[in-house]
């Protein structure tokens, strides 16, 4: 059931013979994980830990959102749809990734991307709009000592870590609720104003309970600013800015460019953010390792024009496995690693040379650095790559469901000729055309059902259950239920066009 798409094959070929950058400037490589969705059972997590070190990585960026164990007034922010880790996971996931000799930064949204805060009922009061769920109203005490707390529990939670990502990104309809038109009516006011001061209210905090901590945050609010606001800020020295692309056609030029103005305006220390999986579509199953390898060699011509005096502390291979809290899953991790080996062996040989390709190939145990094409393994998972068995059975389901016969299945002939809802709705239907639209969506759904009892008892080993039943329910469920519609009036037709004793035969087909 692989699929090979010899397009990709040359893809890879195209990159592979593409002249030599120079490997990514000194800095830190850090592996995002984004535990808001399908967040990894501690076991598996602890052997990605060591993955992520054994293929390049010096830390990680870890995104908690409801996984985090909150306590007190701030336990509603757990999530209920899985168990939170416990403090002593938590723990634990520091503990191994200093073993392996990975920094971890913990990452807390604090103004936009609040969704998972801000959707509880007794919350809702905290919301700039009463329709966006993402974006806390800046103008509200209580909102602000509820981020405050939260930092305050993650951070005591990670007493080793050096730098807090504090997010701030996609700050979405900032400036529309109904307290800050007030505020913006103030002659010489500007949204960009109101986001400054409640980011740096947010900054100056910290700095002040923590003196020591680095802070770091998103970039994109910041990107229409212009020189003057930006020094006059109050974020220079405050905080590093993290500016994030992750197209594979990057706009090397503009990207140089707006590093430069950032720097020139004092926000000089700088990192990056590429991404190895979650940025190709809100529902994508399968990651394409070519496109996030090209990803990463613009992120490579952003490094080598960049003028002497900027210093990149380093750059985040991000993971999203959503888009917000409440998208659908993006590509499982086991999906993934192959893209994230390849990304990092692209940001130290300066290209996805034979070389780089070589060593994906050979650390993770595989035949091909595209997981759609890699061959089945006889034994399933190894050390090498936890979760292979995974990936292999998700790449088998995914090319049935996205098979002409099956997702195209009411463009038959046979549907469109005889089993129109005109002849549904009439009851017009040719029993014998029944009876053969009945037998081929049986065989579908029976192929359908097998593998997805092969990929859930699989899923579960890794993920809870839990993960396993929404990933069925998003990306199998809707795409069969065309299907079971069909099969569904295929029975209905034959018990209402042929003899009773036919038809029960027919219908227990």
């Amino acid at each position: 059931m692989i699929i090979v798409h010899s397009n990709l094959l040359a893809a890879l070929q195209i990159s592979a013979t593409m002249d030599a950058l120079p490997a990514w400037p000194k800095g830190k490589k850090l592996v995002h994980l984004d535990l808001k969705g399908a967040p990894p059972r501690i076991d598996y997590l602890h052997k990605l830990i060591g993955l992520f070190s054994g293929l390049g990585a010096d830390g990680i960026l870890v995104e908690y959102e409801d996984m985090f164990p909150y306590e007190g007034e701030l336990k509603v922010l757990q999530s209920t749809q899985h168990s939170p880790y416990s403090r002593e996971e938590v723990l634990s996931i520091q503990e191994v990734a200093k073993s392996q000799g990975l920094e971890v930064i913990p990452l807390v949204q604090t103004f936009g991307h609040m969704e998972f805060v801000l959707k509880h009922k007794s919350l809702w009061g905290l919301r700039e709009v009463g329709h966006c769920l993402g974006t806390l109203n800046p103008h509200r005490e209580e909102g602000v000592r509820l981020v405050e707390e939260m930092l305050r529990q993650v951070v005591e939670l990670h007493p080793g870590s050096t730098s807090l990502h504090i997010g701030a990104d996609e700050v979405y309809l900032l400036g529309e609720g109904e307290e800050s038109r007030c505020w913006l009516s103030t002659p010489g006011r500007t949204v960009q104003q109101l986001f400054l001061s409640h980011v740096t209210r947010v900054a100056k905090g910290v700095r002040e309970a923590w003196p020591n901590l680095n802070m770091i945050m998103w970039d994109d609010m910041l990107r229409g600013m212009d020189h003057d606001t930006l020094k006059g800020s109050g974020l220079v020295g405050l905080v590093q800015l993290m500016l994030w692309d992750y197209n594979p056609t990057l706009d090397v030029k503009n990207t140089v460019y707006l590093l430069e103005r950032y720097s020139g305006a004092g926000l000089s220390e700088l990192w990056a953010a590429s991404a190895f999986k979650g940025s190709t579509n809100v529902h994508t199953c399968v990651t394409s390792t070519q496109r996030h390898v090209d990803n990463h060699l613009q992120w490579l011509q952003v490094a080598a024009a960049l003028p002497e005096g900027i210093h990149m502390l380093g750059i985040a291979l991000t993971g999203w496995q959503r888009y917000d809290h409440l998208s659908v899953l993006c590509e499982l991790l086991p999906l993934a690693l192959p893209s994230l080996a390849s990304s990092l062996q692209t940001l130290t040989h300066g290209q996805f040379s034979p070389e780089a390709q070589s060593r994906v190939t050979k650390t993770l145990g595989i035949s091909s650095v595209e997981v759609e094409t890699m061959e089945s393994s006889t034994t399933g998972d190894s050390v090498l790559f936890p979760g292979r068995r995974l990936a292999e059975l998700v790449v088998e389901l995914t090319a049935i469901l996205q098979s002409e016969e099956l997702r195209h299945f009411e463009d038959n002939m046979f549907v469109r000729g005889w089993f129109t809802p005109y002849h549904r709705q009439r009851k017009i239907v040719s029993p014998l055309i029944a009876q053969q639209l009945q037998c081929q969506a049986m065989t579908l759904l029976a192929l359908v059902e097998q593998r997805v009892a092969m990929v859930k008892k699989e899923m579960v080993r890794l993920y809870p259950a839990s993960t396993a039943q929404e990933w069925v329910e998003q990306h199998v469920s809707p795409v069969v239920a065309p299907l079971q519609r069909v099969l569904e009036d295929t029975r209905a037709s034959l018990l209402e066009m042929v003899p009773q004793n036919v038809s029960a035969s027919m219908v227990g087909q």
